[in-house]
Formats: C-alpha cells, sequence, structure tokens
C-alpha cells in the first residue's frame, strides 16, 4: 500500500492542475483529491479542499517541483496584475 502526502494544497482547481501536470512531467505520480468538493462550496475558495497527493517517498522530489510552479504562478499573478494597472499593457485586461 502506497501512502500519500499533500505535496501542495491549492487555491484553485486550476493551480492544482498545473502542479499536477508539472508533477507528472518530473515523473513523479500525482493525484488531484478534493476537485469534485469544489461544486459543493460554490464560490468559495479550494483552498483546505482541493490539494496535490504524492506518494510518500516522492515527496522530497516533489516539494522542488511544487516550489517552482508556486514561484511561477506568483511571476503570472503580478504580470497581470501590472497589465492591469497599465493601460499601454500588451496584454489584455480582465473584468
Amino acid at each position: 500500500m502506497t501512502i500519500m502526502r499533500i505535496a501542495y494544497r491549492a487555491e484553485t482547481l486550476i493551480d492544482a492542475h498545473l502542479v499536477k501536470d508539472a508533477l507528472e512531467r518530473a515523473d513523479i505520480p500525482a493525484f488531484v483529491s478534493g476537485e469534485y468538493l469544489t461544486g459543493a462550496v460554490g464560490q468559495l475558495p479550494a483552498l483546505d479542499y482541493v490539494a496535490v497527493l504524492v506518494p510518500e517517498t516522492s515527496l522530497p522530489a516533489a516539494e522542488a517541483v511544487v516550489r517552482e510552479v508556486e514561484r511561477d504562478l506568483q511571476e503570472a499573478r503580478l504580470a497581470l496584475n501590472d497589465a492591469d494597472e497599465d493601460p499601454d499593457s500588451p496584454l489584455p485586461a480582465f473584468c
């Protein structure tokens, strides 16, 4: 029996799948837990409902991948925020 551990607690379901995909590209098996609970909580944030799980033996390697994805997500969010504030930005502003 494989023991699974939480490698990432997701803010959104999309974030969870981005992390899962990155882990799988690094040959680390991953599973999104709580994915179907998001419909039950409606518009509440997915935090603490959705997590990405990996085998316990893969957790150290997974943590490095998760840090990289978190950094990329943070940079993308900052770029979108900057684009929202700059009307001359080539990125579209989201409503």
